[in-house]
């Protein structure tokens, strides 16, 4: 496994809850003041909430959450009880007439995983970031990562259990870390080694995507909106939006390098990038640092799993 944890960068909490029964959660990310965040969207089917206020042009610059949930469009929910965990501490921006506080989130699709009727609601949303601290640790089939499968391509009879995985790179005072729920339609690479870890099962043996894409894609049902990785890679450094979204673009290479096929129709992929603005560094480093820790985050979720 590759060390590190999004915590790794001083004033960030996690929160994660889930229902391990049902096959769904929700992880939050609770970063300190003066931070600024940025987003990249890069898959074909993905489901949202609050990113476009996060565009260079747009005038919100701080975050007071991010959420990372499962549950498709209907776990957008959980960030309802969020939101009034954060007002109910003053937290958000002063609207004059109330708090509003700003919570970017993504979902990914998991409720073929095992009960299409489950997804993150208000209450387990509340549940994460009254959970989250700069203690926790845990990687694997935990928060949003509960639900995930990847290697979709052979039918979900097919699929092998997927996760949650974060990872650190550090130089000096830099830090930059990844966090990822990984629910992709393609498989999962360890980049460093070259190795397939995860894809699709047929009897009882690992295949490549890419290897059976060309016989079977003309008679799959439709898979659109039923996948998705989701991320945050975060670092220490002094960035704007504008340069925080050309690091979210850069770690996207992350997703590249661990995931094949990616960025697909039947993919949402979405990366926030949050800078809480300590030290000085340069763009092209951290972009590059972020794109490595994504890919170690990626396979963090399957040794992890393969750990439990």
């Amino acid at each position: 496994m590759y060390q590190g944890y999004l915590t790794d960068v001083a004033g960030i909490k996690v929160g994660h809850a889930e229902d391990n029964e049902r096959g769904t959660g929700v992880t939050v990310i609770i970063p300190p003041v003066g931070n600024t965040c940025a987003v990249e969207v890069r898959g074909s089917a993905p489901g949202t909430r609050e990113t476009d206020l996060l565009a260079p042009i747009n005038s919100v610059t701080s975050v007071n959450a991010i959420i990372l949930s499962g549950g498709s469009a209907y776990g957008l929910a959980a960030a309802t009880g969020v939101m009034e965990a954060l007002a109910d501490g003053g937290i958000g921006l002063d609207v004059g007439v109330n708090i509003v506080p700003i919570i970017p989130q993504a979902v990914l699709f998991d409720l073929a995983y095992k009960d299409p009727k489950a997804f993150p609601d208000a209450a387990m949303g509340k549940l994460a970031y009254k959970n989250a601290s700069i203690n926790e640790s845990r990687q694997g089939n935990v928060g949003a990562g509960a639900g995930a499968t990847v290697g979709k391509i052979l039918g979900h009879e097919n699929v092998m259990k997927a996760g949650l995985g974060s990872a650190t790179i550090s130089e000096g005072e830099l830090v930059v870390s990844a966090m990822v729920a990984v629910n992709a339609f393609g498989d999962v690479y360890d980049s460093e080694t070259h190795e397939q870890i995860a894809g699709p099962i047929h009897m009882g043996t690992m295949v490549k995507t890419t290897d059976v894409m060309g016989k079977v894609i003309s008679q799959m049902n439709d898979l659109s909106g039923q996948n998705t990785t989701i991320g945050i890679v975060a670092t220490n450094a002094k960035f704007d939006k504008t340069k925080l979204l050309k690091i979210a673009q850069m770690t996207h290479d992350g997703y590249a390098r661990s995931i094949d096929p990616v960025h697909t129709m039947f993919d949402g992929d979405t990366i926030f990038s949050l800078s809480t603005n300590e030290i000085e560094a340069d763009i092209n480093l951290v972009g590059t640092l972020a794109a490595h820790a994504m890919s170690r985050a990626i396979a963090n979720v399957i040794y992890n799993l393969k750990n439990e």
